[in-house]
């Protein structure tokens, strides 16, 4: 039986891998979307059930399709966001075929392009955009043994109190993970403890704009992707029960107990860093330098944006925070569950390919690796800081799809056209009229 063969592969069908499939097909690049399960599953199946967007509707979209059944100003469930892809997949004509994983990529030898291994057969292709994403393999530090309490989960595993043995809850990490299964245990009447690492915390909404509207406005969004080893900072920022600032006195006020970064555990006892108050600190200058910088833009536009001087004002820190506890002792507190909101790692053990550096982290510029002919969408700073996010996979994608179609065009040269002729005199890339989502091919000279 002959080997499939396609210009382009992409792996993976959630956001990343429906906005590449547009921009292929706008460009008329054959390619299929292989998806080991359902378009969008990890909304769908590795989020716990009241998870909603971290941004508003009419920002958290791609640009060719509004949500249908949520406000442009509200934030939509983590169903409806698995909904909307798979429409717009539809939309598109997106070729996913889903149920097919990849469990190889490999690079010919003496010819160009690679080998895809899945669970129903083979393909060759010129080019693999790997669209997994970067929530792939959760990470849970070796800190607490197995067995020191009777459940330790994951926040990708982790999906209503229910779920949990019944005593208090420490969750690890404050990012907006974190805080929010927090927020939701302690509103469930659990004794909660939250450790608290480095962070930012926008406001969620400020004179009227939500912070998405901010960052844009003022280029954040657009913040160079920093040096490869700087620290990544987590945003705390929340869209549950239609939108709030997250604000760790608030929840402190709430009955969460604060507490600093997870260190060390020995016979039952946890320990913690001597980091609470600056990270809170931290996170509270971040806060105060956006509120700055929309103020200085509101003065400098002229935008009849009503004042809020209320949003400027901090109250003092809590007790927690003041004088912060140093360990815990597990069964004194009556701990049962900790939950691990601390983040993922990459895992591209299916491709074997030079595309990655010293630390196993993909090589890549733009999303465009080391390895020719190998494409990555979807991490986080990929081209800049919107990168991760819905609108701006969107975009990230476009650039990638250019590159590509660019590459067809270099390869081509040279090459016999269905007339018999060979042309080595010009090469083809893509120009795409900006009204729309028409493109053409144009050759220059």
């Amino acid at each position: 039986m002959p080997t499939e063969e396609t210009e382009v592969v992409v792996v993976g069908a959630g956001q990343a891998g429906v906005a590449m499939s547009e921009h292929l097909g706008a460009l008329g690049v054959p390619h299929v979307v292989l998806e080991r399960h359902r378009i969008a599953e990890r909304w769908r199946s590795e989020r716990w059930d009241s998870l909603v967007a971290n941004g508003p509707a009419w920002h958290d979209r791609f640009p060719g399709l509004e949500f249908t059944d949520v406000a442009p100003e509200a934030f939509a469930s983590k169903e409806q966001v698995a909904d909307y892809f798979a429409a717009y997949a539809e939309k598109i004509g997106a070729p996913v075929r889903c149920g097919v994983e990849v469990t190889e990529v490999r690079r010919h030898e003496g010819r160009p392009g690679f080998r895809v291994e899945t669970s129903e057969g083979s393909l060759d292709t010129r080019f693999v955009v790997a669209a997994t994403g970067p929530f792939q393999r959760p990470v849970i530090p070796p800190v607490v043994p197995d067995g020191a309490v009777p459940l330790q989960i994951h926040s990708s595993a982790y999906r209503n109190p229910e779920q949990l043995p019944e005593g208090a809850v420490l969750v690890v990490g404050a990012g907006s993970s974190g805080v929010q299964i927090a927020d939701e245990l302690r509103r469930s009447g659990r004794r909660t403890f939250l450790s608290v690492g480095p962070h930012e915390r926008p406001p969620r909404e400020y004179r009227g704009r939500d912070f998405c509207w901010w960052l844009g406005v003022l280029g954040r969004w657009d913040a160079e992707t920093p040096a490869q080893g700087a620290e990544h900072v987590t945003i705390a920022v929340s869209g549950a029960r239609g939108g709030h600032t997250v604000d760790f006195r608030a929840l402190a006020a709430d009955g969460i107990e604060l507490v600093g970064m997870t260190a060390s555990y020995d016979d039952g006892v946890l320990r913690f860093g001597a980091d609470l108050g600056a990270n809170i600190a931290r996170g509270d200058a971040a806060y105060l330098e956006l509120l700055r910088a929309a103020d200085a833009y509101v003065e400098c536009n002229g935008l009849d944006l009503s004042e809020e001087p209320e949003a400027h004002v901090l109250g003092p820190a809590p007790e927690c925070v003041t004088h912060p506890r140093r360990e815990l002792d597990l069964g004194e507190a009556g701990v049962t569950s900790i939950v691990w909101a601390t983040g993922f790692a990459a895992d591209y053990g299916w491709l074997k390919a030079d595309a990655f550096d010293a630390n196993g982290r993909p090589a890549q510029r733009r999303g465009v690796s080391s390895e020719p002919g190998v494409y990555f969408l979807g991490l986080p700073w990929l081209s800049r800081r919107g990168s991760s996010f819905i609108w701006g996979v969107w975009h990230d994608a476009r650039y990638i799809a250019d590159h590509i179609a660019t590459q067809r065009g270099y390869l081509a040269y040279g090459t016999t056209d269905p007339t018999g002729t060979t042309d080595r005199t010009r090469y083809h890339r893509p120009d795409r009229h900006r009204a729309g989502h028409a493109h053409e091919l144009r050759n220059d000279s």
